[in-house]
């Protein structure tokens, strides 16, 4: 890998609720490298789309670091955020509700370049062309507004707006989930398509542990607002550490009814618990069958396994301390 483009350190983003306050994101630390593509999986209500869109400052964090080339964004205010917006963009969930239903095609593609100064109206109109080109729509369609098209030229459009400005760094967050299978893979094999071809870093978020293992270099697990594993996505899928982990590959569905018959099964018991008043120690010690004593007294720190014969791979369990 190449040096990083982003450095996330303690990073945390709590809400204040009537009831206490919410931990979405607690202390989670990371790198992501130029031209490499960062999985982030995990069940709903996790802590996954407020994690990208912390680092991206949609949403600002309530405490800790994110360097993007070397640059602290974390805390910075609305007008000194501005030149590094350019940089960082982003793929949504919703292909619809995330462009503007009163805005033809034409303007919704043109406008993050006027907003960020490019003045020539010619320069504009031929990086909209272009951006139309590699996304696979036709020019004659500009004039069009986004609910004459399809769920996946909807996207294909969204796309087309995140690469308006060439940004380094993608946050696609659940960008396939509301697409039928057929149309994921067409617009997963045009992300991968125009990451190499720009050399795009990406965080690619998602619940589907089939699709990161697909389009990831490394993947994270998370779990209630923590990181709980990280590693290359075929000795996560081979060998997955903690126990968590092997509880969403085991819910990966097997298309094979002989390899489903013989497939090892790890189970989560139990709900999962309140991030207003999240389980001491290992925060998946209810639900975990091979909970020790220890797990509900100690935080488990992520520990490097690297050094210990093993591909790639951090966990943070007590299993392996």
């Amino acid at each position: 890998m190449n040096r990083p483009l982003l450095e996330v350190k303690n990073l945390k983003t709590h809400f204040n609720v009537p009831r206490g306050k919410v931990c979405a994101v607690d202390d989670i630390s990371f790198t992501l490298s130029e031209g490499e593509t960062v999985g982030l999986v995990g069940e709903s209500g996790c802590g996954k789309s407020t994690l990208g869109k912390s680092i991206g400052r949609i949403i600002r964090p309530t405490s800790g670091q994110v360097f993007y080339k070397g640059n602290d964004i974390a805390l910075l205010s609305r007008n000194a955020l501005k030149p590094f917006r350019r940089n960082i963009q982003f793929v949504f969930q919703d292909p619809y509700a995330s462009l503007n239903p009163r805005s033809r095609v034409q303007r919704i593609l043109e406008e993050p370049l006027i907003v960020h100064g490019v003045k020539s109206r010619k320069e504009r109109m031929e990086r909209v062309g272009w951006l139309m080109d590699r996304v696979g729509i036709s020019r004659e369609y500009l004039g069009n507004f986004p609910h004459e098209f399809s769920g996946g030229q909807r996207q294909r459009i969204g796309i087309a707006r995140a690469l308006a400005l060439k940004p380094q760094l993608l946050i696609c967050d659940e960008p396939v989930s509301a697409l039928d299978v057929s149309v994921q893979a067409q617009v997963l094999n045009l992300l991968a398509d125009i990451q190499r071809e720009m050399n795009l870093s990406s965080l690619f978020i998602t619940h589907d542990f089939s699709v990161v293992k697909y389009i990831s270099d490394r993947v994270m697990v998370m779990y209630l607002g923590k990181i709980v594993e990280i590693a290359e996505p075929q000795t996560m899928w081979d060998e997955p550490l903690h126990p968590y982990t092997q509880a969403l590959i085991s819910a990966v569905p097997v298309s094979n009814p002989e390899l489903a018959a013989t497939k090892q099964k790890a189970f989560a018991t139990g709900e999962i618990p309140s991030q207003i008043a999240p389980p001491s120690g290992c925060r998946f010690h209810p639900r975990c069958s091979k909970a020790m004593e220890k797990c509900s007294r100690v935080e488990p720190a992520l520990i490097d396994l690297t050094q210990q014969g093993r591909a790639m791979a951090t966990v943070a369990c007590h299993l392996y301390a």
